[in-house]
């Protein structure tokens, strides 16, 4: 082989072999890429081994996060119980939402399988499975869309919900019960039935400076939307973040959300020089935050 036709051969092994060794490294990739529900992502706030938004979430250097009461609502928000890191929140008919742009991590919560569990729905579930993890059982009620004031501890007495139009009553069809499923079943009555515009009038307003965990964001109509406060942490000015949840239109698990605007400090929230509080899937008004 004559001295050009060597030079012509190396070249076209440079050129072919940049071209085969990026599509096999591509390919290696892509086989020895972990699978989604085992994402290792440890940055300075962010640790994917943690099971609880208390764990996973670290604050950001030169934040602390809150301190909140033992046994409270804040602490229980703060505790609740995350899907393997790079799992995706699931729909009520088994479906996969993309968290591309929208959430983080997502809260394990069974939804069941009906559309049901939607943004104001998972709130309020949220706040009764507090309540009833610490007994107070006379707390947990909920006004339908109608006006007619759900109350769980009829529902432990035997009562049932009857609706027919307009009309709401209770109805005795069952011997006194309080178990868990019991529970359940009150609600998704209360889904069925409540919604963004019922749990905006229930709910008390809160300026923005006061804003705890627990606190929700909560626009009422058809639609309307709502997210709820999950932790927070100061800096030594005591300047505020937060980390917010969804869930969303059709019944959805409810979602850690990104932060759209701050990739460095997602999933936290800062609202430092905001006039609204833009999120991935809604914006709202700083004056639309409430509290139950």
């Amino acid at each position: 082989m004559n001295r050009m036709a060597v030079i012509f051969l190396l070249v076209i092994l440079s050129l072919t072999g940049c071209a085969t060794d990026k599509n096999s490294i591509e390919l290696s990739e892509s086989i020895n890429r972990p699978s989604e529900s085992k994402v290792v992502k440890n940055t300075s706030h962010i640790i994917s081994d943690g099971i609880t938004i208390e764990t996973r979430y670290l604050p950001p250097e030169g934040y602390t996060k809150v301190e909140v009461v033992k046994g409270s609502f804040e602490e229980f928000l703060r505790n609740q119980r995350l899907k393997p890191y790079g799992e995706k929140a699931l729909y009520y008919d088994g479906r996969e939402k993309s968290p591309k742009g929208i959430y983080d991590s997502v809260i394990d919560v069974d939804i069941g399988h009906r559309d049901l569990h939607q943004c104001a729905d998972a709130i309020m579930l949220l706040r009764g499975e507090y309540l009833y993890s610490i007994g107070a059982y006379a707390k947990i009620n909920f006004n339908f869309v109608s006006g007619f004031k759900a109350e769980y501890n009829k529902w432990m007495e035997g009562y049932r919900i009857k609706v027919e139009g307009n009309n709401v009553s209770y109805y005795k069809a069952t011997e006194p019960s309080n178990t868990y499923e019991d529970f359940r079943k009150f609600m998704d009555m209360v889904f069925a039935y409540s919604g963004t515009l019922s749990l905006e009038k229930e709910l008390e307003s809160v300026h923005i400076d006061d804003m705890k965990i627990g606190d929700v964001f909560i626009v009422g109509g058809s639609p309307g939307h709502a997210v709820v406060v999950m932790d927070m942490a100061v800096n030594q000015n005591n300047e505020k973040i937060f980390i917010l949840a969804q869930s969303y239109m059709p019944a959805q698990q409810t979602q850690i959300l990104i932060n759209p605007n701050e990739e460095n400090m997602s999933p936290w929230y800062s609202l430092k020089d905001c006039e609204k509080l833009i999120t991935p899937e809604w914006i709202f008004e700083l004056n639309q935050l409430k509290r139950f």
